[in-house]
């Protein structure tokens, strides 16, 4: 370790940085030969398929956890839930979420140093859930993610047209795509570095808007004759727009329906949190790696999206008529856009629109290692066809990625005058499935947790255990009902307008669709082990990986002294 335990919070926040530059190994440095699967080199029998790569370092994985999936569901949706909730709805829709995202990341962790097998929470759901459910799960967690794919490449040209609206968005929607083909040559490593790049940019972005928003609060910016704003836009006041009609600014707009509004956008903001627990069958050094990347996720949730927001309401009127548009990727829409050309900064608006740019490809990038791994994970399982669970010798599921840039030319519809209505829909197919899988997610730890006591083993024998217990998972599976059921109100009864049959199955049409694959493999499966696995028949040993118990213990057992409390604090919180 290379930084001082009692390091400030900024030499926190930037330790990746450092540790990237300075302190990392040469083979981590990629001065040694690049290390594949286990199965990359071997002679296999008939009908054996090879693993995948294992060569995802220790900063990959922070870094996935910390800014894996910063994107436009931050950087731009979050203005349209400014606009209908209004800054306290934001804060505390998002902090509600947060917390939700805190109790299901840790659970995760447990269950994947644990089992770090491919498919991650798909196979925990088939294991400890039920079957029927994690094929469910598995499917839909695959689809969303293949669907994703056009949409974030659509989004990143739609950027572009931020600066050059006159250049046909088919051009970008090529360039990216053959950005992300060329991202798939390096297998595993390849996503894990971009990743790394990627989340560094955004993590300095933020952290930068953050410092920006505090001097514009404090009326610190010249060209913004605004003075000090303080907290004049968290109290009620009213305007007219540019139509005659008289807007509302107040801290909870829209009272609780506006309130549930922003649990849809919070969700979609967090999406791809869960990507560092898939991450763990690739990851090199799991029980040390995962442990560090789960504890990072309380400093991304508590400053990257909170703190972020609560500068954001402090410095943007949610009565601002340009975050009507605030959805897709239209910059030109996004809050934090809007709060920079709002204090009368030059050049830096189009700065913050290139990070929501590569913001974009990131998660994009993202689409597509979650979509490949899940899929391989069904064929191994055989709930996908037979030849998608292929891996070739440098570990990647090549099949299964074929299959994603395949649905990445879904993104030239946008050439069509109904690419819009299309799109639409499609990405109805996963409107909910976030959700789906981290409740699912809380329910396999308890689940887990049952059965891993019903065959006699204890607490001890786990090399991580969720730092909330199995507590944090019953409280993160309550807060995703709570969740489901305030996007369930809004989306019956939308903002504005009457209940419709298209907007709300324009939210909700994941759920029948997740109900047709449950009883479509209980049928299959003429019932399967019934309702639910139950605990004393769960396989809680296949996938386990090696680790040495003997020096699990002894960390566990390391002394500390009242002078080593400082470090204590710091390993609790960061390792």
């Amino acid at each position: 370790m290379c930084l001082h335990p009692s390091a400030s919070l900024t030499a926190i926040i930037f330790r990746p940085i450092f540790y990237f530059c300075v302190c990392r190994s040469d083979d981590e440095k990629g001065l040694a030969p690049p290390a594949y699967g286990v199965g990359a080199h071997q002679e296999l029998r008939p009908g054996e398929t090879r693993e995948l790569s294992r060569a995802l370092k220790g900063h990959h994985m922070q870094m996935i956890a910390i800014g894996g999936s910063i994107g436009a569901g931050l950087f731009v949706g979050s203005g349209g839930a400014l606009y209908t909730g209004g800054p306290g709805s934001l804060l505390l829709g998002f902090i509600i979420i947060g917390a939700m995202m805190l109790f299901t990341v840790q659970a995760l962790g447990e269950l994947a140093v644990l089992f770090p097998v491919n498919g991650a929470f798909y196979m925990y759901a088939v294991r400890f859930i039920d079957p029927a459910w994690g094929f469910a799960m598995g499917w839909e967690y695959s689809l969303s993610w293949l669907v994703i794919l056009p949409f974030e490449i659509t989004a990143a040209g739609i950027t572009i047209e931020y600066w050059r609206d006159d250049l046909d968005i088919g051009i970008w929607v090529a360039v990216f795509l053959t950005l992300l083909v060329l991202v798939q040559f390096f297998a595993v490593r390849g996503y894990g570095e971009v990743e790394f790049v990627l989340g560094i940019v955004k993590i300095i972005a933020v952290i930068g808007f953050i410092f920006l928003g505090v001097i514009i609060n404090c009326g610190g910016v010249p060209s913004d004759n605004r003075g000090y704003i303080g907290a004049e836009y968290w109290h009620k006041a009213t305007s007219i727009d540019s139509t005659g009609a008289e807007q509302t600014r107040e801290a909870f707009k829209n009272g609780f329906k506006g309130f549930c509004s922003v649990f849809v956008t919070a969700a979609f903001a967090f999406a791809g949190t869960e990507l560092v627990g898939l991450a763990a069958a690739e990851a090199e050094d799991p029980r040390k790696s995962l442990p560090k990347a789960t504890k990072q996720v309380f400093w991304r949730i508590a400053i990257f999206y909170v703190l972020s927001l609560f500068i954001l309401g402090l410095i943007l009127p949610s009565d601002s008529e340009e975050l009507l548009g605030a959805s897709g990727a239209n910059t030109k829409a996004s809050p934090f856009v809007l709060a920079i050309k709002e204090a009368g900064i030059a050049g830096l608006p189009s700065v913050f629109n290139a990070v929501i740019t590569l913001s974009v490809i990131s998660v994009a990038n993202s689409a597509t290692f979650a979509s490949t791994r899940t899929l391989q994970a069904l064929a191994m399982n055989r709930m996908a066809p037979d030849f998608l669970k292929y891996v070739d010798a440098q570990g990647r599921p090549l099949w299964c990625i074929v299959l994603q840039l395949a649905f990445g030319l879904l993104a030239f519809i946008n050439e069509a005058d109904v690419g819009t209505q299309v799109f639409t829909w499609l990405l109805s197919l996963s409107a909910l499935n976030n959700l789906f899988v981290w409740a699912s997610i809380c329910l396999s730890h308890i689940r887990f947790r049952r059965g891993w006591a019903a065959q006699g083993h204890t607490l001890d024998e786990l090399p991580y255990k969720a730092q909330f217990g199995v507590i944090g998972s019953y409280i993160g599976f309550f807060l995703n009902m709570v969740a489901l059921l305030a996007t369930f109100y809004v989306s019956l009864f939308p903002i504005g307008a009457d209940p419709n049959p298209e907007s709300f199955f324009t939210t909700f049409l994941s759920l029948p669709i997740a109900i047709a694959l449950y009883l479509g493999w209980k049928i299959k499966t003429r019932g399967g082990p019934g309702l639910y696995v139950r605990s004393r028949e769960m396989d809680v040993l296949t996938g386990l990986r090696e680790f040495n118990p003997e020096i699990v213990d002894m960390e566990k057992k390391q002394k500390w002294g009242i002078r080593d409390l400082p470090v204590r604090l710091y390993h609790a919180v960061f390792i």
